[in-house]
């Protein structure tokens, strides 16, 4: 018995060859796998912006211990804000290639502008560190603290409107196919 066991475990993959000659099951995989590869990217962006915005917290706390860094504690505020705002959508936003995605056929070039918009939001996370590095050393400098934090607001509404800007790409996707 374990003898016939092993053949059949060791041929799992002869399953999978099996399924896939279903007729519109190889599809179904496909689109299973894309789901969970784009579930893994929301996850892994979103973990990464959570380090960023740790990270400000601790900043806020070092501005927060400056004298007259209470007055910047409104406009750090917003600033985080806006990054958790960019987080949430990112991680909140349903399991792509669902609903009506499950059912187009996207092709190479809207795959692309899809992947493209997505490896911006991984660019943002460096973004970021950029704007966080300014920030800790405007506070050890005790100089262009202001602008810093204006900067790094910006930045997370840039990402908001690039998040925003790939959805209406998805949309207007959805019609033209």
């Amino acid at each position: 018995m374990s003898e016939l066991y092993e053949k059949i475990v060791s041929k799992r993959g002869s399953f999978e060859r099996l399924i896939a000659r279903l007729p519109g099951f190889k599809g179904y995989q496909d689109l299973q796998a894309r789901r969970t590869a784009d579930r893994m990217l929301r996850e892994y962006i979103t973990g990464e912006l959570d380090k960023r915005i740790n990270r400000f917290i601790q900043l806020e706390k070092l501005i927060l211990d400056l004298p007259g860094g209470l007055s910047y504690m409104s406009r750090t505020r917003a600033a985080k804000g806006k990054m958790q705002l960019y987080r949430d959508k990112i991680f909140t936003e349903a399991p792509g290639y669902s609903g009506m995605w499950g059912q187009m056929k996207i092709g190479a070039e809207e795959l692309e502008r899809i992947y493209a918009f997505d490896e911006a939001h991984i660019g943002y996370a460096d973004k970021f560190d950029v704007a966080l590095d300014a920030l800790q050393q405007a506070i050890l400098n005790k100089e262009n603290l202001e602008q810093v934090i204006w900067d790094l607001e910006n930045l997370a509404t840039e990402a908001i409107n690039a998040y925003d800007l790939r959805d209406e790409v998805l949309t207007n996707l959805s019609k033209t196919l």
